[in-house]
């Protein structure tokens, strides 16, 4: 049952754009599963269940693989909605967010493990992304703007 349960709620999570525990509640006594707040919440923290800001000013939940990567470029688009700017500079790409997102866009850099990337830093909306070199750098900073262009 409980499986089951959780299974649900990470498919709805990833279907719509859940902002309340009331809300994804709701959404699963739709689909036949008679929870209570505790159990929501319970689960939420079990599944490490995000919730994020929007680039938009909103708030909704994330699942953990969405913030995470493979080998390719991928944000969910929340995250890409986040960014106002990218430039480089050296070996140094500059991103521009929102101000509040710059953390979690840089989580989902960091969760990339690309080669190319050393690291970064975040404040409050500026990500300074450390490259190998400058060549890297432009490789980044153009698959950022490449991302950004086809949301």
């Amino acid at each position: 049952m409980k499986r089951n349960r959780q299974e649900k709620m990470m498919e709805l999570i990833s279907r719509y754009e859940i902002d309340t525990q009331d809300e994804l509640i709701a959404r699963l006594r739709e689909n036949g599963y008679d929870v209570t707040q505790a159990t929501v919440s319970r689960d939420i923290r079990e599944l490490k269940i995000a919730k994020i800001t929007t680039g938009k000013g909103t708030y909704r939940y994330v699942l953990p693989k969405q913030m995470e990567t493979g080998s390719g470029m991928k944000f969910n688009s929340s995250l890409i909605d986040s960014i106002v700017t990218v430039d480089h500079a050296a070996n140094i790409v500059v991103l521009k967010t929102y101000p509040g997102l710059a953390n979690a866009v840089a989580v989902g850099i960091d969760s990339m493990n690309m080669q190319q990337i050393l690291g970064c830093v975040a404040g409050d909306d500026t990500i300074m992304v450390v490259s190998r070199d400058e060549e890297c750098a432009k490789i980044i900073a153009d698959r950022f703007h490449t991302l950004m262009n086809n949301i």
